[in-house]
């Protein structure tokens, strides 16, 4: 009695998101060299990638996270991963790896976060996972993650939470100093030790922390 032969699966039909040409050839040519895997379209920037994403319905979408202009990946990822119909998992590609990107990211919805230095086969691998909903980490991330996990929870004064919380609603440190009654100086000071605290070098950096330690109402 013969047998039907093994059905073929589908390969993961993938979008690009990158705002360098170069880069985007550079991922077409690689990942045609992956048969179970079909890239289905590209994108220049996050609005574009947000449009294509509900258009195409992807199975993944290879999101970098410094788009210039308009909105960076970060905001494109969550605006993917609300998408009402067939919302596809979004794997992030980037050369960045702090803290605060990290955090962002996987706030907004990635289900992985892949460096480019990785080697091609990790890169297949990571996307093959994220089809199927899997979390992928470079193992750089990985680590930073559970580093982050096993840290005490960062103790901060309370005009440092103060200061933090002014942040939080994107006010400037003129505006901070103000409002607190304090010199513009002062705010600077109690912001660099808000960045050691938290590990982080920027304004978002610190608020997207924050947030993900629970240290803002």
């Amino acid at each position: 009695m013969s047998t039907s032969p093994s059905a073929i699966p589908a390969p993961v039909r993938l979008l690009i998101c990158d705002d360098h040409a170069v880069v985007r050839a550079g991922l077409l040519a690689l990942l045609g060299s992956a048969p179970d895997i079909e890239v289905v379209g590209e994108a220049g920037s996050g609005e574009e990638a947000v449009a294509l994403a509900a258009k195409l319905v992807p199975d993944v979408v290879l999101m970098d996270l410094q788009l210039r202009p308009g909105i960076d990946g970060v905001e494109a990822t969550r605006r993917i991963t609300a998408l009402q119909d067939g919302a596809p998992y979004v794997l992030v590609l980037t050369t960045y790896d702090t803290d605060a990107d990290i955090t962002r990211a996987i706030e907004a919805g990635a289900t992985g976060y892949l460096l480019k230095a990785e080697r091609p086969e990790e890169l297949f691998a990571a996307i093959h996972s994220a089809a199927q909903g899997r979390t992928a980490l470079s193992p750089p991330v990985a680590g930073r993650v559970m580093a982050r996990m096993r840290s005490p929870r960062p103790t901060l004064t309370a005009r440092e939470l103060d200061i933090l919380g002014q942040l939080a609603h994107g006010l400037g440190n003129r505006d901070i100093a103000r409002t607190l009654f304090i010199s513009e100086a002062t705010v600077k000071t109690h912001l660099g030790r808000i960045y050691d605290k938290l590990g982080v070098d920027t304004r978002a950096g610190a608020v997207a922390v924050a947030k993900e330690q629970r240290l803002l109402p």
